[in-house]
């Protein structure tokens, strides 16, 4: 599906296969250099799940972790993510987990520490073409967009993620129903422990009812 005019600037598009198999286009992923995030970055982080997923999770980026593994959300938001779906009865390996751009954005810090960096609109619209192809491929019942970067990526600029998580938005190419919620970082950045709580405590109210509408 595509859900807006092709972005001006650079793209990934030259690198996607025209393709209905998600392994072909993973391997294709591997060398693209439709922005300069490639440089820096380890590896691409394709998605991951079953081509026949009923349900994807859209995130933003991959993390340090992720970079380093070449798989999204095993870092430490990828174990909330894992504590949530198990909490909201949903099966990880009958999902598929994806990020709105493929390769991970970061500065380093003193002592090398690598700390993500949001990716700028650009960067999200030269590695457009891949979740488009990922979705076109899956055609999923249910999208659910994690974060506020892919709910903008997905649902446009003037989404408001705190206002509008939780609510089914209808009438979009990427699949019959799509949701946003929060990313499971929003969690792990709550400055209390009763903070990490509620903001947890969102994130597994949307994947609930997501759950009970799934079955």
């Amino acid at each position: 599906p595509s859900g807006s005019e092709e972005p001006a600037g650079p793209s990934a598009r030259p690198f996607v296969p025209v393709t209905a198999n998600l392994d072909e286009l993973r391997e294709a992923a591997l060398a693209c250099r439709g922005c300069d995030l490639y440089r820096d970055a380890t590896q691409t982080v394709f998605g991951e799940g079953p081509p026949d997923a009923r349900l994807v999770f859209v995130g933003e980026v991959p993390g340090d972790q992720e970079d380093r593994r070449g798989r999204p959300f095993v870092g430490p938001a990828g174990e909330v993510f894992d504590r949530a779906l198990a909490e909201a009865e949903l099966d990880r390996q009958r999902v598929y987990v994806t990020n709105a751009v493929k390769h991970f954005k970061f500065v380093i810090q003193r002592g090398g520490r690598r700390i993500h960096q949001t990716p700028r609109q650009i960067e999200i619209g030269a590695c457009r073409p891949w979740l488009e192809a990922e979705l076109s491929v899956i055609r999923p019942e249910l999208l659910v967009c994690l974060g506020a970067t892919a709910s903008k990526a997905l649902l446009g600029p003037d989404f408001r993620l705190m206002k509008q998580r939780g609510a089914y938005l209808r009438g979009l190419p990427w699949a019959p129903r799509v949701m946003a919620t929060l990313h499971p970082s929003a969690v792990l950045r709550g400055d209390t422990p009763s903070a990490k709580d509620a903001l947890y405590g969102l994130l597994l109210e949307d994947l609930r009812k997501v759950a009970a509408d799934l079955v």
